[in-house]
This record gives structure tokens, C-alpha cells and sequence, in this order.
């Protein structure tokens, strides 16, 4: 695949990821696992599929004794590295299994085992998935970027332009706009930077109408705890003051910035 094609992949595994983390975190009354969205990612690994008992097993060999690392996908999503029939006594015995007092052992303390468990499991295989995909990209890869969303933009064609900002905001790690900066009807990214207390600041900017279809930005940086600043940005908002920059011009900023980046991939490798 593509740069394109790769980095879009990675949007997907991110998202998916975000999903299961949310169904990972505590609330009251607990809440199950996105098993949708892990599976999804699940699949989209070297993981192969196998149910026993009442499990739903995902798993690799890893080495030539037979041990493999193997996902239990439920709410306690613990990565083991042992056997499929290790895991099933341990997380699903028979009352006949249960009567040795060695597998009791097993079943009651499984640290021996147990690689990672819960949000940890998650983000081992997320980085696995994203260590795969090539993210390196040339010039030419985001010249085509500020090319195509000059051209979903002239076409009114929303989803066209909201892909093109989404991969260059990826590429840039722009985030979306936490709560302060968030406005209906609108696509926000922007650089984002979290400081001591209740401080964020945001910028530059970018503002995507799915109403109107307009694109805007705002250069420089805007803090949640700047009121003159977060004044001025509503009256961009409005329409009652002028964006640092309109339209296409937008695209051709986004790109430059990435340009002006150094090294040329996205998550690079440890050498």
C-alpha cells in the first residue's frame, strides 16, 4: 500500500483503539468491552482465531516449544504467553479440572503467565499494528494531499475534504479540539499543548464547516485561560472577524508545515 492508503490504516487502528479504551475505564455500573472494535483489530493482525469452551481465543506461536501469545478477548483482555490448553484450565476449567490441587494453583495465580492485561494489552497490539505499516512519505506524497483537498474543496464535497485535513492533521499530530475549542457543525484540529492546571493552548487552528463548507485558520496559539484571545476567536467564528487564512490557502499552509518537518515518517522505528 500507499503512504496514503498506510496512513489512513492508521487512522483506522487509532480510532478503533480509542474505542475499546473508552469501554476500558471505570464507570459505575461497569461497562463491557467494545468486543466489536477489538476483534476488528484482532483481525487486522497475524492473529488467528480459535474458540474453546466458552473463550474466544486469538494467538500466535512464538516460539518452537508450543508456547504462543494468546488473547482471552473479554473484559479482562489478558495477553498470556503459554498454551491454548493452559489458558482454557486457567479461565475456564471443568469441575473434574478444578478437583487437582496443581491446576487449582494455576487457576488461582496466573502472574507466571500473564503478559499484560487490559488498557496494556491494547496498546501492545495497537503499536504492533502501526509498527507494521511504512509511514515514511516523499513530497510528492503531500503535494498530492493539498492538491486533492483543493479539489474536494472547489466541489463541495465534504468528505473528501475532511479525509485530506484528517491525514495532514495526523501527519502534523494535531489533535482535536478539547471542549473550550469545539463548535457545532465544525471539524477542528489543531496543535494542542496541555499545561500545568486547567490551561490548554491551541494552535494554529483549523476550522472546517460542514454547514457552509468554509476553511479557516488561526495562526497563532490561543489559551483557554486568554479571554481577549478566546473573544476573537468567537468573532472568527461568527464570521465578525477575518481568519488568518481562508479557503485553499489553508491546504497549501498545512502542507508546508509538514514539509518544513523533519524526519520524513510518522512514528519512526527504533533502529
Amino acid at each position: 500500500m500507499g503512504f496514503r492508503e498506510n496512513l489512513l490504516q492508521k487512522v483506522h487502528i487509532d480510532r478503533l483503539a480509542d474505542q475499546v479504551l473508552r469501554s476500558l475505564r471505570p464507570a459505575d455500573p461497569p461497562q463491557r468491552i467494545d468486543r466489536a472494535a477489538m476483534q476488528d483489530l484482532l483481525d487486522l493482525g497475524d492473529y488467528e482465531h480459535r474458540h474453546e469452551r466458552d473463550l474466544d481465543l486469538y494467538f500466535r506461536i512464538t516460539d518452537g516449544g508450543g508456547k504462543q501469545l494468546i488473547v482471552v478477548l473479554d473484559n479482562e483482555l489478558k495477553l498470556y504467553h503459554t498454551t491454548v490448553e493452559d489458558v482454557v484450565l486457567r479461565k475456564s476449567p471443568t469441575v473434574k479440572e478444578m478437583v487437582s490441587i496443581r491446576n487449582a494453583i494455576k487457576i488461582l495465580n496466573d502472574k507466571d503467565v500473564v503478559v499484560s492485561s487490559k488498557s496494556d494489552t491494547l496498546r501492545r497490539l495497537q503499536t504492533e499494528l502501526i509498527d507494521a505499516l511504512d509511514l515514511s512519505y516523499t513530497p510528492a506524497d503531500i503535494e498530492a494531499f493539498e492538491a486533492d483537498g483543493r479539489q474536494a474543496l472547489q466541489n463541495g464535497y465534504a468528505d473528501g475534504v475532511t479525509e485530506v485535513l484528517t491525514l495532514l492533521a495526523e501527519v502534523l499530530g494535531y489533535a482535536k479540539a478539547p471542549k473550550a475549542f469545539q463548535i457545532p457543525h465544525h471539524h477542528v484540529w489543531g496543535a494542542m499543548v496541555k499545561n500545568e492546571g486547567i490551561e490548554i493552548q491551541m494552535g494554529p487552528i483549523v476550522l472546517f464547516s460542514l454547514v457552509h463548507l468554509t476553511l479557516r485558520m488561526v495562526k497563532q496559539p490561543i489559551s483557554t485561560l486568554d479571554k481577549a484571545a478566546l473573544t476573537r476567536f468567537q468573532q472568527v467564528i461568527r464570521g465578525e472577524a477575518q481568519a488568518d487564512l481562508e479557503g485553499p490557502a489553508v491546504f497549501t499552509a498545512l502542507k508546508e508545515q509538514v514539509l518544513a518537518q523533519k524526519p520524513r515518517i510518522i512514528n519512526p522505528k527504533a533502529e
